[in-house]
């Protein structure tokens, strides 16, 4: 039964990705195994990092979609979301704390859940690009979050 919030996602992305004139239809990213590690850490011992596809609200992070890697602190009062895709009538992005839990991390730290939040978070803008996404973008945060000795990566796409 459709409702006035389901958000025919797949069905949009196709499109989008047909107006941008390409021929070949939309493929999506199947994997038979799943590329995630089992923690070698407890999280109290455990160092977060944190990767979002919200842009920083600043002249560049407005202008270019690219990757970013931005310090954890001060945590933005905003960030850059137009252009982006959510479902606009029933949620928002002012709060970015909702995509972007730097402040909940920081709570979650002092109370001793976490070892720490790493220094940066990265921003990775939403790619239709596999090739983009697994031989540039991933491999680029996983080199700044080894820079940042992070244990442990959330991702919070928009």
């Amino acid at each position: 039964m459709t409702t006035p919030y389901d958000v025919p996602y797949m069905e949009r992305t196709r499109l989008y990705y047909e107006a941008q004139g390409y021929t070949t239809p939309y493929h999506w990213a199947h994997h038979d195994d799943t590329p995630f590690s089992q923690l070698t850490k407890s999280l109290p011992q455990s160092r977060v990092g944190l990767v979002t596809t919200a842009m920083p609200d600043t002249e560049q992070g407005r202008a270019e979609r690219k990757l970013y890697s931005t310090p954890s602190r001060p945590v933005p009062d905003s960030m850059f979301t137009l252009g982006l895709s959510w479902h606009d009538t029933v949620t928002h992005t002012r709060d970015v704390g909702s995509f972007l839990p730097i402040e909940a991390l920081l709570t979650i730290e002092s109370e001793g859940g976490i070892g720490s939040l790493a220094s940066h978070y990265q921003s990775v803008p939403t790619a239709y690009s596999q090739r983009q996404t697994i031989e540039e973008d991933a491999p680029a945060i996983v080199d700044l979050m080894n820079k940042d000795e992070v244990d442990v990566a959330i991702l919070v796409p928009l």
